[in-house]
């Protein structure tokens, strides 16, 4: 009998990000539903509740777009596909689009409509797809069968 080792795929930055990564969306998803309110109502304590909730999904969003660069970009065993490093960028332009809507929720409740409704709604736009073109890369992985040579 003849046993096969295979490589594991697990690692203390897989766990890390498998918990960090879906943090920063709930975050991002909150602030995007607080901007809608804030638009509707005018009550501002909806914007600055956003303007926190966009800022500690920053804070969240950091270490896990730091694993997958390293995971994307400079992983040794792992095949980089298309969809991966589109998922990639996308999850940098959801980034990017969160930081300077920090920057127009520093503003005054006032002036951070209707900029801050439509980044709010591209940071969420670009997250959702780069979790669909992730979920639609299929990987294949060779069946290990206990008992055959």
């Amino acid at each position: 009998m003849h046993a096969q080792n295979h490589p594991s795929r697990f690692s203390i930055t897989s766990a890390i990000f498998d918990v960090l990564d879906p943090i920063p969306f709930g975050f991002f998803v909150g602030a995007l539903i607080f901007d809608i309110l804030y638009s509707n109502t005018f009550t501002v304590l909806w914007v600055k509740a956003a303007a926190w909730l966009i800022s500690i999904g920053l804070v969240f969003a950091i270490i896990p777009q730091l694993i997958n660069l390293g995971r994307t970009w400079f992983g040794k065993a792992r095949v980089r596909t298309r969809n991966l490093a589109l998922n990639f960028w996308l999850q940098v332009i959801a980034i990017v689009a969160a930081l300077f809507n920090a920057f127009v929720h520093s503003r005054d409740a006032y002036a951070t409509m209707p900029a801050g409704v439509w980044l709010s709604i591209v940071t969420v736009l670009a997250m959702v797809i780069g979790r669909i073109v992730l979920a639609a890369d299929t990987v294949t992985y060779k069946e290990v069968r206990h008992g055959q040579a």
